[in-house]
């Protein structure tokens, strides 16, 4: 269903991208933002999955402006090469990223994004300073964010196994963000992420139900 594309960003450097496309003309599109483990098959998959439910799904490749290619295992040596190069690449970098790939879609209608673990945050931020709509999935970076006024509506979903994102971190965006819904649910961290031991498929089937009938409120017009 998808392809590599080259996606051209604001700092003169092109990088890959996942786009997904959806049969026939498309409700909107979504930028998929990843977690520290690159754009990966389970990445790609994210983004075919929307393609299937009529958006147009581009998942930008941020690493490839420190190292081309990087897909990540689900390990110890996985996640610290991931804090790595996220903490090198920067969420300022990461936003005109993101601003590039809404551009590259735009002909797919209202764009919107949706973010996982890091990418959670990201999401959160282009709500905050892109303007789009956008669903963050356990982002454990957002709170030093929540003081600033949204430009977009925005979801939030999280587990309440999660270590990293404490209850008093999701009261948190509650209370900064009252007009925003805030999710949780019996899982880990992670728990979207059908290819690991913190998968919990009620729970990812029941979030991907309220973020799609979010992007069809805010995208579609549902």
């Amino acid at each position: 269903m998808g392809q590599q594309i080259n996606l051209p960003t604001t700092r003169t450097q092109c990088i890959g991208a996942y786009l997904a496309q959806p049969d026939g003309k498309p409700k909107g599109g979504i930028v998929v933002i990843q977690e520290i483990f690159g754009v990966n098959a389970h990445m790609r998959s994210v983004a075919d999955r929307f393609a299937e439910h009529g958006y147009t799904a581009i998942a930008p490749a941020f690493f490839d402006h420190l190292e081309t290619g990087v897909e990540l295992d689900y390990d110890s040596g996985g996640y610290a090469r991931g804090k790595q190069l996220v903490n090198e690449l920067g969420l300022d970098r990461a936003l005109e990223d993101v601003a590039s790939a809404a551009e590259a879609i735009a002909s797919a209608g209202k764009i919107g994004t949706v973010g996982y673990c890091w990418g959670g945050t990201v999401a959160l931020l282009s709500a905050l300073r892109l303007g789009l709509p956008s669903v963050s999935y356990y982002g454990a970076r957002n709170l030093p964010f929540l003081h600033e006024a949204p430009r977009a509506p925005v979801m939030f979903h999280f587990g309440e196994k999660d270590k990293s994102i404490t209850p008093e971190m999701v009261a948190a965006h509650r209370e900064a963000l009252p007009q925003m819904e805030t999710f949780t649910y019996p899982a880990d961290h992670a728990f979207n992420r059908d290819v690991g031991a913190q998968y919990d498929e009620a729970s990812a089937r029941l979030a991907m139900q309220r973020t799609l009938a979010f992007f069809d409120r805010y995208l579609a017009g549902a």
